[in-house]
């Protein structure tokens, strides 16, 4: 953030700019699928096997809903 931010303040081209904010929110999303998918394959399958999975899988419909809306 802090590159871009120096990007704006050197009055830097748009289209640079742009192109950097979309490789930073490809990078997120990347990340976020990653956590969301260890999560899932950790903390939920041993709630499911655990017997509480009804919790888990609504929290993670919670945090995944969320993710969508932006």
């Amino acid at each position: 953030m802090r590159g871009i931010q120096k990007m704006i303040q050197e009055d830097r081209y748009c289209v640079d700019i742009l192109t950097q904010f979309s490789s930073i929110k490809s990078a997120l999303a990347k990340i976020e699928l990653a956590l969301l998918e260890s999560h899932t394959r950790g903390c939920v399958v041993d709630a499911i096997q655990g017997g509480g999975g009804d919790e888990k899988i609504d929290e993670l419909m919670h945090v995944i809903r969320a993710s969508m809306k932006g």
